[in-house]
């Protein structure tokens, strides 16, 4: 059974710092892409970043290039963002993603707020 299971949201303010991590099973992790996607309140869901297998080619959106880093660890089945310079802005549900295989996670919430 494939699962993608995401954790590490929560409150920051803005300026903040969190990492989110999406813990993957059920499927050769390993050698597929991944990507985060994330979805604002009354908007649609739209692509954050994405890195290659073994970690090669990350991408971003232009909105969160030089703010966050995506990256994984094959060894723990586990993807991750890191995300330092936090706006309001990016208020959303994080969602895990297998492009390839089309699997999704359930998401973890993101608040910026002072």
């Amino acid at each position: 059974q494939v699962q993608l299971v995401e954790s590490g949201g929560g409150l920051v303010q803005p300026g903040g710092s969190l990492t989110l991590s999406c813990a993957a099973s059920g499927f050769t992790f390993r050698l597929w892409p991944m990507s985060w996607y994330r979805q604002a309140p009354g908007k649609e869901r739209n692509w954050v970043a994405t890195v290659g297998a073994h970690g090669i080619l990350p991408d971003y959106a232009n909105s969160v290039k030089g703010r966050f880093t995506i990256s994984r660890d094959d060894a723990k089945n586990t993807l991750y963002l890191q995300m330092n310079g936090l706006k309001p802005d990016d208020t959303a549900v994080y969602y895990c993603h297998a492009p390839s295989k089309g699997y999704w996670g359930q998401g973890t919430q993101v608040t910026v707020s002072s």
